[in-house]
């Protein structure tokens, strides 16, 4: 199938999670809704082990969403000091079960992809822990937990509950947006005058400590806890660039029992990211098209046998000045057979130690036997007139398919594409 026509690729690491005493691998309905409803096909890579060092099979990649999922691995970002007590991490471990059991195959393949992303600018937008391993792979670190080590400095009143087990889609908080910030763009027509405000939902008891230099926040919680950044150097979707993190979740944020969305601004990080992922899909495809694979139909190949032989015969004639004896006549036809053995292959590589003894005494000499006189050219022209028509388009066509299937198969290589 041509590339070029095809819809683009965005990769989602599915979680896993138990039904029946079975592991099952699940990725979020809103997720994939709102990437195939801007035109983008959800590619899902399994959570199953040994699936990280089989990344390249999911290529092209031309976006990455990563959204839900459990703590990382704190020993990815040093687990920076914490004043936590040993009974304090039990304590949240109990009270976050499903979330504080690490995933580390999970873990592998998303920073896998992250800094896929990272090196070759790849459209990536991450949603709650999406955003937390975009943060960490770029060298920032994360609260192990928001609920000890930020809301208990505040006042009873005034802390902000990050997750509500109890009213999971319903539950909301408000967040200041920064001016003039991607986020500030979408969601303005919402804002109170005056204002800078809108109710998010989120659902994490873990957030951003410290945020990478690469990263601009885009809005705050009220306790001071990073909601959204982004990398205003690689932020331009009509140009195919998108590096995002969203730390809550606009996808669930709903009108109850609708598909309404509370702000029209909700879906747009998904409809920009799919908008960078298309045109990332076309630039990516205009800097790697080739030539489709080109095919020796049996005419053509039975000649492929026969027209190097000939054509290395007539070269030989050219490059030694001899004429052509008329028993040899034959070998410059179409179906001669092709010399048993190799032989021409073995002429070659005499010819290249040669040429390798020669570079290496002194290049002189060899390009003065690279030099064409014009009795050299007149026997050329000699030998290719006692070829017949068919055989001089023969020749030509032959060596303009090889030069078609070279070309493909250098442009795949340097652009590290496998030629298998």
């Amino acid at each position: 199938m041509d590339s070029s026509l095809s819809i683009p690729r965005v990769l989602i690491v599915s979680r896993r999670s138990v039904r029946k005493n079975k592991f099952v691998d699940f990725v979020g309905e809103y997720h994939l809704d709102l990437i195939v409803g801007y035109g983008a096909v959800p590619v899902i890579v399994p959570r199953v082990s040994g699936v990280h060092k089989l990344l390249d099979s999911f290529e092209p990649i031309h976006g990455v969403l990563l959204c839900e999922g459990e703590d990382i691995d704190p020993s990815l970002y040093d687990a920076e000091s914490t004043n936590l007590s040993p009974e304090e991490l039990e304590q949240i471990r109990r009270l976050h079960a499903s979330d504080t059991a690490i995933d580390r195959e999970k873990d592998s393949i998303e920073f896998r992809l992250a800094k896929l992303c990272l090196e070759r600018n790849i459209p990536y937008l991450g949603i709650c822990r999406g955003s937390q391993v975009l943060n960490v792979a770029c060298g920032g670190a994360l609260y192990l937990d928001i609920e000890k080590e930020i809301s208990n400095k505040f006042a009873e009143s005034q802390r902000v509950k990050h997750i509500d087990y109890d009213n999971y889609d319903a539950h909301r908080h408000v967040i200041k947006v920064i001016e003039s910030s991607p986020l500030h763009h979408w969601f303005k027509d919402s804002l109170e005058e005056g204002k800078l405000e809108i109710s998010v939902n989120s659902y994490h008891h873990q957030g951003v400590k410290r945020l990478a230099q690469r990263f601009v926040p885009m809005a705050y919680a009220p306790d001071g806890l990073i909601e959204a950044f982004f990398d205003p150097d690689a932020y331009n979707p009509e140009e195919g660039k998108f590096i995002m993190g969203l730390q809550f979740h606009p996808e669930r944020m709903r009108q109850p029992d609708t598909d309404q969305f509370d702000y029209p601004g909700c879906p747009k990080a998904y409809q920009e990211f799919v908008k960078a992922v298309i045109v990332y899909q076309k630039k990516l495809n205009s800097t790697t098209s080739v030539p489709k694979p080109m095919k020796l139909n049996q005419e053509m190949e039975n000649k492929r046998k026969v027209i190097p032989w000939s054509f290395s015969f007539a070269r030989n004639m050219f490059t030694t000045g001899q004429e052509l004896h008329p028993s040899k006549e034959s070998e410059l036809k179409a179906g001669a057979e092709f010399p048993q053995g190799n032989t021409a292959l073995s002429q070659q590589e005499n010819r290249l130690e040669q040429i390798g003894a020669t570079m290496r005494n002194g290049g002189g000499s060899y390009i003065e036997r690279l030099q064409l006189n014009e009795e050299s050219e007149s026997l050329a022209k000699n030998v290719m007139g006692k070829m017949s028509r068919e055989q001089l388009s023969d020749l030509l066509s032959f060596y303009h398919v090889m030069g078609q299937i070279c070309s493909e198969v250098l442009e795949r290589k340097l652009n590290g594409i496998n030629c298998q």
